[in-house]
């Protein structure tokens, strides 16, 4: 009766105790990530008491897999990867092979097999997504510039440990491990060939035929009406690839989650998918991090102090130091610079992934496990302090440094306008803050009026790109007077303020109040709250969302019932 009734045991065990310190580590403002390895670690074989099947752990894990995989692929954007391209892509690749390289060489010197401390040192080197949207989120930070290069710098890290994923299993008998993804007397180069053209095979089938099918049968679902049924749907998509592809390609479970996931964000029923899967993803996300607890050995805290200290220094201290190095490298300001690096300075589930895949292929011992394991918990949980110091340390180094002010105020050819911009830009223009959907729509109907208008973005690349397109635009935060200075605004007949932060706005406004008193200004929010608040404080034009929605649907009402009424 015991056996029979052990997957019940496993999941109450595993989601209660998860439920009890997730609680207790988000009362402490801790992520609730670090309660549920905790939990895992309670429930495992490393502490006394009540032992959870490790066997079904691990495969409801791959079932956590699957389903965050899944998500990610559902939330990746190219879109938001390309407009930080420049900085994200090369960054992530430093920064990833500085983490490597660092990780390797103390496993070197710890006498470890070259193969174990490569897959060590690019465990060490991929930060968590899910910890870096919380924190980012919880500041109310994810949609802004520092926002967006860190989400873009994961998105390339992801997808850099999603090609390690694929490549492990065929190189893993050159690199010391269980060589038997390889046919006897196979070479390494056909092996990678063989495994390569599995996964372009199946990348090509799911371009050419998921990206019709499943928008199509999610179209059809939905026509039902039922909710379960839709719900199904998806889980059953995100699955069924998953294991079709490594049933059919060879294609790892993670790897075919993540493709059906980016597929599926093709159809206009993402959004909705993405709801509709949520509850379930998060419940086996859950069960993924418990499952990992319990590979913890915590006696490693103990026995090996210093290895934890090294490892936790790597993450914390030396792929921020190299992410810190990057972003400065590329000219952004200080507080760009910090807020990346902090972003980066923790490890999450594709450490665990890779570093369990490492387990199965014999490239990755109990004790390297476990190294890896207490990197993550504790570098997630000061992860929060990391946040809460960037502005302090910030105000402090400029204060004390004359190198960081110089470096805070370089010069940037993108932050003033040419010299050889037109006299129209320069008087009398509007100055439009933001070059998101709202601001483009903006600057199309500007461009179509032949209204002179410059734009202020933070976004160096887009300023970059608005600038060869013969559009006047300068770079920084219109949060700074400089920036304003830089568009003219004294000059402006007009302040569009585009981005919906409240408290950027009162100092836009205040600056080019004092530069300009009789400038008009035009405001955008999301909230009704804060809409009365600007408008009670007489601080321009507002424009909320939702009211400019209802407005332009009632008129279409109207229109369309006067025509009928008047054609009767």
């Amino acid at each position: 009766m015991e056996h029979n009734i052990s997957l019940i045991t496993t999941l109450a065990a595993g989601f209660g105790v998860a439920l009890i310190l997730g609680f207790v580590a988000e009362r402490v403002k801790l992520p609730a990530l670090v309660g549920y390895l905790v939990a895992g670690i309670l429930i495992g074989p490393a502490t006394p008491g009540f032992v959870a099947d490790m066997h079904l752990a691990a495969q409801l894990s791959e079932i956590g897999v699957m389903l965050l995989m899944f998500g990610v692929g559902l939330h990746f954007s190219l879109g938001d990867l390309l407009a930080v391209k420049r900085i994200a892509v090369p960054g992530a690749v430093v920064q990833m092979t500085c983490a490597t390289l660092l990780g390797l060489g103390v496993a070197q010197a710890w006498g470890w097999e070259w193969g174990h401390g490569l897959l060590f040192g690019l465990s060490l080197s991929c930060a968590s997504t899910v910890v870096l949207l919380k924190a980012l989120e919880a500041r109310g930070v994810l949609d802004s510039m520092n926002g967006r290069i860190a989400v873009g710098w994961l998105v390339v890290e992801d997808l850099a440990t999603v090609l390690v994923l694929v490549l492990l299993p065929p190189l893993a008998g050159v690199l010391g491990g269980e060589a038997g993804s390889a046919a006897a007397g196979e070479s390494v180069g056909l092996t990678v060939a063989k495994t390569l053209l599995q996964v372009g095979a199946f990348i090509g089938l799911m371009l050419a035929v998921g990206r019709k099918a499943i928008p199509w049968l999610l179209w059809q679902v939905a026509g039902t009406g039922s909710r379960e049924l839709f719900t199904l749907a998806v889980v059953a998509a995100a699955i069924g690839i998953a294991y079709g592809a490594a049933s059919l390609f060879n294609v790892s479970f993670a790897l075919g989650a993540f493709f059906a996931g980016m597929v599926m964000r093709e159809s206009k029923f993402s959004h909705r998918a993405a709801e509709e899967s949520l509850p379930l993803r998060d419940a086996f996300s859950v069960l993924f991090f418990v499952s990992v607890g319990m590979l913890f050995q915590p006696a490693i805290l103990l026995e090996e102090p210093l290895r934890v200290l090294i490892v936790v220094a790597i993450i914390m201290l030396g792929k921020t130091l190299a992410a810190l190095a990057i972003v400065l490298a590329f000219r952004y300001p200080l507080n760009t610079a910090l807020t990346v690096a902090a972003s980066l300075a923790q490890i999450g589930e594709f450490s665990f992934i890779l570093a369990g895949l490492g387990q199965a292929l014999g490239l990755m011992s109990a004790e390297g496990m476990s190294l890896v394991l207490a990197g993550a918990l504790i570098s997630i949980a000061l992860n929060p302090v990391m946040f809460s110091v960037v502005e302090p340390l910030r105000r402090w180094v400029l204060g004390k440094s004359s190198v960081a002010r110089q470096l805070e105020q370089r010069d940037d050819p993108y932050a003033e306008l040419p010299t050889s911009t037109e006299r129209k830009y320069l008087e009398r223009q509007v100055v439009l803050v933001g070059y998101g959907r709202v601001g483009q729509r903006i600057a199309e109907d500007l461009l179509q009026r032949n209204i002179p208008f410059v734009v202020a973005e933070q976004n160096r690349e887009l300023v970059e790109i608005l600038r060869q397109r013969g559009i006047p635009a300068v770079s920084g935060d219109a949060a700074e007077a400089s920036v304003l200075i830089q568009a003219h605004v004294a000059a402006a007949a007009m302040l569009v303020v585009a981005t919906p932060d409240p408290i950027d706005v009162r100092k836009m406004v205040a600056t080019a109040r004092a530069l300009n008193p009789d400038i008009d200004i035009v405001l955008r929010t999301h909230s009704e709250v804060e809409s009365e608040l600007l408008r009670r404080e007489k601080l321009g034009t507002v424009f909320l969302g939702e009211e400019e929605l209802a407005r332009g649907m009632a008129g279409h009402v109207l229109r369309r019932s006067e025509e009928r009424l008047g054609s009767r």
